[in-house]
């Protein structure tokens, strides 16, 4: 696949500004669900600043070479709100999360340490295309039934699991299908330009539309139009327009941390250890797939350059950064891979122009209004595309793998099944994710099936 940006070009300024903006969108809605999730006054805005800072962290390490956005990541969710559950106060909470983080980080540090003495031909034997490629694929087809339930805004379902369709869903899916449709048309014909922003494009003209029916319902008073919910908007205004509503300071995790010194000890450190460092083993194996995805992508690999070492040293380190201010660990995010290669363009200048723009908006109530506002249909569209580009990566992996070959067969039927299926395991407070689950399985497949092909 041919990129209009490599690597290390540079956009002008005008055109980084509107890349950068694209990326934001992308990543947007799973950044901030994070926090709303997890609850106990975690803000947006934070998180929006953490992840930033996180992924300017990740881009220091890997100087500058691997074009990807690190965003709050959901695999810490019951690690968090675990923090939470073990502490006497919510601000002892908050010194958990930025504890785990660190915890979850020294887990990466130690595994970066031991790759940089051993190399990555280990990872390459352990995980061969035919093992990442349909790992890749399951992250994009896991997240499906999340972005159809935003499509419906997830609405009423009846006993088979089929949406009803009320007024409110039927405009809530127009609204998606308009968005989706102009991302795969710009993207498909549009110009230079069109095919660098279709995200950007696809989100406004899904918003103008849920507009379109939010003020038709005003005006008429039906509720089931009101797609967008001016809520953030109301309680910005609320007490007047001043500089002090439009520029605030985030409610940043450290700040509440320090006050929940006085409660920590060491039995509560220990709940904490327990609840991060099993997660970030999990992650790991996330982290790789989505780098060897996001090599394929670029055409570079990015395992031997910049190597692995340094994008777990990245995103271990900007975890740790990212939960200082927002409380949420980071990781690398498929949507931001996604979004490299539906628009092609791999400029890191991109993501970093991306990180930076995160972090400023987070002191601006304004631009934070307008992106909670943004409906959940609209994003839905947009994740169609985004899921499926990752998906459809994954599967590009297995291309050339034998699959008349039964090891290769069963390993990949072991994966897929597994991993759709949903087999998470809870062992006591820790949680391994469907997606851990079938690479493990689809390693120990991958090498109990070798050893016959070793003997042939």
């Amino acid at each position: 696949m041919k990129l209009y940006y490599d690597i290390h070009d540079k956009p002008k300024f005008p055109q980084l500004v509107i890349y950068a903006f694209q990326q934001l969108l992308a990543i947007m809605a799973a950044t901030i669900a994070v926090p709303a999730i997890v609850g106990n006054g975690m803000t947006a805005s934070a998180a929006l600043f953490g992840a930033g800072a996180g992924t300017i962290i990740y881009q220091l390490f890997t100087k500058f070479n691997s074009p990807v956005f690190l965003g709050s990541s959901f695999a810490f969710i019951g690690s968090m709100v675990a923090a939470f559950a073990g502490a006497v106060s919510v601000q002892a909470g908050y010194l958990g999360l930025i504890l785990g983080a660190i915890f979850a980080g020294l887990v990466y540090v130690i595994i970066a340490l031991v790759v940089k003495f051993v190399g990555v031909g280990w990872i390459n034997k352990l995980m061969p295309a035919v093992v990442i490629g349909p790992t890749v694929a399951l992250i994009g087809l896991s997240l499906a039934g999340a972005a159809i339930k935003d499509v419906f805004s997830y609405g009423p379902q009846d006993s088979n699991g089929s949406f009803i369709m009320t007024t409110d869903i039927w405009v809530s899916l127009v609204c998606a299908l308009v968005t989706l449709f102009v991302v795969v048309i710009c993207s498909t014909y549009g110009k230079k330009m069109a095919k660098l922003i279709p995200f950007i494009i696809g989100i406004l003209s899904g918003y103008a539309v849920a507009l379109v029916f939010t003020l038709i319902g005003k005006a008429t008073g039906n509720e089931a139009l009101m797609v967008i919910d001016f809520a953030p908007f109301e309680a910005l205004v609320a007490d007047g327009v001043t500089l002090k509503t439009f520029f605030a300071v985030p409610e940043f995790t450290f700040l509440t941390a320090i006050e929940g010194v006085k409660d920590f000890d060491a039995s509560y450190l220990a709940t904490v250890a327990v609840a991060y460092v099993p997660v970030a083993f999990v992650v790991f194996a996330e982290h790789i797939a989505d780098h060897k995805n996001l090599s394929t992508i670029i055409e570079k690999d990015l395992l031997e350059e910049p190597g692995l070492h340094r994008t777990l040293l990245g995103d271990g380190v900007g975890s740790i950064v990212g939960a200082i201010f927002g409380g949420c660990p980071n990781t690398t995010y498929g949507e931001s891979v996604g979004c490299v290669a539906i628009t092609r363009n791999a400029s890191v200048a991109t993501i970093t122009a991306t990180a930076i723009l995160s972090m400023l908006i987070a002191f601006i109530s304004p631009f934070v209004a307008f992106l909670d506002s943004i409906p959940g249909c609209v994003m839905g569209g947009v994740c169609i595309t985004l899921y499926g580009f990752i998906a459809v990566s994954g599967l590009k992996m297995i291309q050339k793998v034998d699959l008349e070959d039964n090891a290769n067969l069963f390993t990949t039927s072991v994966i897929l099944i597994t991993g759709i299926g949903g087999m998470a395991i809870a062992i006591g407070k820790v949680t391994i994710t469907a997606i851990a689950c079938a690479l493990i399985l689809g390693i120990i497949t991958n090498i109990v099936l070798g050893k016959k092909k070793k003997a042939e």
